[in-house]
């Protein structure tokens, strides 16, 4: 009880000196480095994009004669500066992206700062999801088994003690569990109680779902020794009277899950969960967002969370570290910006529709990268397929003093 009166008050205590004005001599949350994949980005592979219409979608017409690399809905240090970037489940619905295979690609980010950088991204190998061994037990879309947007929408990824990967999946919900080539080593894990319509995603859909659908693990983060796993829903469950509440579950790797769950509150019913990341031991990012772009965008920001805090109503208590529709640009990185462009300046802002990547750099700093929904948002620039932005934000409160 001690430690968690303890946590509750420090977190008070930061939460009132960081709504302090900054003309008292208080940071604000401010961008160092930016970098930019454009939105015509393809590597190797076969014909994609064949289901999504004739388009044009934001001046790009499919189908695309290979795989597009965007967007990116997970982000791990990959080491010497480099990171793994997940990709999303292709072209935002399980009917439209059976043509999409599911990767994870290694990226190496050049941020342009104040000193310098070019601000590309460049993009290197990649791994691709596939069950070879028959784990799946529903019907996959190719018969070489190589995992597709049809199959499953993976939207978090954590590398766990051993070196393996796992994957939040949105379609079960499942856990997917996979070697470091993406080989799937075990059937799909399912939350016990808790199915979506798309669970299995082949027709007949389940008629019964517990959880409304693209509602499930949006985030998971993983524990310092790397043996627990904590997905987040993104959405609530149907019959839960408050639509507010999201719920955070608890799985031992190699025992399954523990019943352990908390309960975070989002802002609106409405807010969708972006990520949810592991800062330190007990402390824990949260992207909470709306599903607006450019102009519309309101709520798009990242809480912290503390495990062991929780309010009178058994809810995490979060506190604002950054709003990104806000972010100070003093050195100009974000410039020069060209006429229609939204949020490029000394008043940065990240106006994109979904916002599902958070990485903690060390330090007070962030790491933040858009899922750009490839051919279809366009929250940068109207009428302009939104490229893939990662962004480095030094975040005053983030460090533990």
């Amino acid at each position: 009880m001690k430690s968690r009166i303890s946590c509750c008050a420090a977190g008070a205590l930061m939460a009132l000196i960081l709504a302090a004005p900054a003309a008292a001599g208080h940071d604000v949350p401010t961008l160092e480095g930016r970098a930019v994949l454009p939105a015509v980005t393809f590597a190797p592979g076969p014909v994609s994009g064949t289901l999504i219409g004739p388009g044009p979608f934001n001046g790009i017409t499919p189908p695309f004669a290979s795989q597009p690399v965007q967007g990116f809905s997970a982000v791990l240090k990959a080491g010497r500066g480099e990171f793994w970037a997940m990709s999303d489940n292709g072209y935002g619905a399980e009917e439209n992206s059976k043509d999409f295979l599911l990767r994870v690609y290694r990226i190496r980010p050049d941020f342009e700062t104040r000193n310098g950088g070019s601000g590309a991204i460049a993009v290197g190998d990649f791994i691709s999801l596939r069950d070879p061994d028959g784990h799946v037990p529903f019907a996959l879309e190719r018969a070489d088994r190589l995992l597709t947007g049809g199959d499953f929408d993976p939207e978090s990824m954590r590398i766990d003690r051993w070196g393996d990967f796992w994957f939040g999946d949105e379609f079960g919900p499942w856990l997917l569990h996979t070697d470091r080539t993406g080989r799937l080593l075990e059937p799909p894990v399912e939350l016990p109680g808790v199915k979506s319509p798309q669970n299995p995603p082949v027709a007949p859909f389940n008629p019964s779902p517990t959880l409304n659908r693209s509602q499930g693990f949006e985030g998971m983060a993983i524990s310092p020794h790397g043996g627990t796993l904590y997905p987040m829903l993104e959405g609530a469950l149907i019959a839960d009277p408050d639509q507010t509440r999201r719920f955070i579950h608890e799985y031992r790797i190699g025992s399954g899950y523990t019943g352990r769950r908390w309960q975070y509150r989002v802002e609106l019913a409405s807010n969708a969960i972006g990520d949810f990341t592991r800062v330190d031991r007990h402390r824990f990012v949260v992207i909470e967002r709306d599903n607006e772009q450019g102009a519309a965008a309101r709520f798009k920001k990242i809480y912290l969370v503390d495990l062991r805090c929780v309010d009178r109503d058994g809810f995490l208590r979060k506190r604002l570290l950054v709003d990104l529709l806000d972010i100070a640009d003093p050195a100009g990185i974000s410039l020069p910006a060209e006429p229609g462009d939204i949020g490029l300046g000394t008043e940065f802002s990240f106006p994109f529709q979904t916002i599902e990547d958070v990485l903690p750099l060390g330090g007070d700093r962030l790491l933040v990268l858009d899922d750009n929904n490839f051919p279809f948002s366009n929250g940068r620039h109207p009428g302009r397929a939104d490229p893939t932005e990662a962004i480095v934000i030094r975040v005053p409160g983030l460090k533990q003093r």
